[in-house]
């Protein structure tokens, strides 16, 4: 495994983000447990989920499972970097109580005990907004996490879904006060979504916040969806997100063509896709959501894969970025 530090702290993470969003809705926690035992044998120490996760009537149930993993004892807390986020209301669907979502500092104090509770652990190492609280003062907002950081329950914050802008407000509050500020931003980046290169990118490196690419397939369009769908294996590409994306004409062509080159190449969509984001300024590492143990297995893979400029040249004529970035805005 490679490693990197994580923005401008002094935190080495692994050049491979373990998201454990599947785990509970689409993988049960026998199988949960064995992929994060592959994860950390693999040398994967950057652990990502969220409070919310479980959805639906069993939120939460995503950091029970990995506070279980935790309590199986070794010294698997002590190798795990370990990121949840805070944001979304914790109720049952429908059942949004006042001050249970968001950043006042009322629901900070309260999501992160909850947190802690279900994970199992004294403390979390990145604490990250889950979004932006357009109601809620940075100077509050910062006041609850220096508490925290100074009681040890965070070491670290950053941000999720974040504009450029909103890192800027961020990072600049934190400063006045003397505060650390954000120090990552895990937004949607990848081949086919590269709008985050326009100002969030840019924003990020400008503070020294490490990009943390979140859907790196694009809800599996770059993971050979059509191949899947030709082979009969795309059930999750066919509906959703992926399913609707390649009934656009356009998109459908772009889509064969980047699995046509890949096939001269002998590649594997999904793999390049990975190795891609590797390639990029600012980028920690891709956040992969395994469901299964195949699944990380090839994410590994694309950890050690080089991609070469002939082929980066075509990709970039496949999925071209905006250009020279902020600079992008301008003419």
């Amino acid at each position: 495994m490679k490693y990197t530090q994580l923005g401008r702290t002094g935190l080495k993470v692994s050049r491979l983000v373990l998201g454990t969003m599947n785990f509970g809705p689409q993988t049960d926690e026998a199988d949960s447990h064995a992929i994060m035992d592959a994860a950390l044998d693999a040398g994967v120490n950057f652990f990502d989920t969220a409070n919310v996760y479980g959805w639906g009537e069993n939120k939460g149930r995503t950091e029970e499972i990995i506070g279980n993993w935790f309590a199986g004892g070794g010294d698997r807390r002590d190798k795990v970097v370990l990121a949840t986020k805070v944001y979304g209301n914790m109720g049952a669907d429908g059942d949004v109580w006042p001050n249970h979502d968001k950043l006042s500092a009322v629901n900070i104090r309260r999501a992160v005990e909850a947190s802690l509770r279900r994970l199992q652990t004294d403390h979390i190492d990145l604490y990250q907004f889950h979004h932006v609280d357009r109601n809620t003062p940075w100077e509050e907002i910062w006041q609850a996490m220096d508490v925290l950081v100074q009681q040890g329950k965070i070491l670290y914050a950053g941000s999720s879904n974040f504009a450029g802008w909103h890192i800027a407000q961020a990072n600049e509050a934190a400063a006045r006060r003397g505060s650390l500020g954000l120090v990552s931003e895990q937004c949607l980046y990848n081949l086919a979504e590269r709008r985050a290169e326009m100002e969030v990118v840019p924003a990020a490196q400008g503070y020294g916040l490490g990009v943390i690419p979140w859907s790196p397939l694009h809800g599996g369009l770059l993971g050979g969806a059509i191949r899947k769908e030709r082979e009969g294996g795309g059930a999750r590409t066919t509906s959703g997100r992926s399913g609707d994306a390649l009934a656009n004409t356009k998109v459908r062509e772009q889509i064969q063509a980047y699995e046509d080159l890949l096939d001269g190449h002998g590649l594997e969509p999904g793999e390049v896709a990975l190795a891609w984001l590797l390639t990029r300024p600012g980028v920690t590492g891709p956040i992969v959501g395994p469901r299964t143990r195949e699944q990380l297995d090839s994410a590994l893979r694309a950890v050690e894969l080089e991609l070469g400029e002939e082929l980066l040249a075509s990709l970039e004529e496949i999925f071209p970025g905006p250009g020279p970035s902020p600079e992008a805005f301008a003419w």
